[in-house]
């Protein structure tokens, strides 16, 4: 029941959103923060693994983009480290990677990522991946 307002209250849902994204290339940070700020999302950007646990703990994203493949701290080890900390456990994480790898999913999956999502990609795949998870969350 209620399924029928969905776009209503998907639209709503993400005004205010903090969403982070964390990925070293500039062009992946800007795309993603263009279409996000487009749905009324604050979006919190990082370059690195390092940058990024620094802005957390103040900032307190909802929902947080991770690219893999990162210099000094990668994705893989900022992700275990978001989810060894209790304030932060149950905050989605999903997995940004240029490599579509079956090795790269599951290694995303044990150190507890959510969603796993290809680059580059396309507004959906980004918004359909907030949404599953804020769907999930509530």
């Amino acid at each position: 029941m209620g399924e029928t307002v969905e776009n209503d209250t998907t639209q709503d849902a993400l005004t205010g959103l903090k969403v982070m994204v964390i990925d070293d290339s500039k062009t992946i940070r800007r795309t993603a923060e263009t279409l996000l700020k487009k749905e009324g999302c604050e979006v919190i950007t990082a370059t690195d693994g390092f940058e990024a646990l620094a802005k957390i703990a103040d900032l307190k994203p909802g929902i947080i983009f991770i690219d893999i493949m990162m210099p000094r701290l990668d994705g893989y080890q900022t992700c275990a480290l978001i989810k060894h900390n209790q304030l932060f456990k149950k905050t989605p994480v999903i997995m940004l990677s240029s490599k579509d790898g079956l090795f790269d999913r599951a290694r995303g999956r044990i150190v507890g990522s959510e969603q796993y999502l290809t680059k580059p990609f396309t507004r959906e795949e980004l918004l359909g991946a907030i949404k599953r998870h804020l769907s999930q969350a509530a």
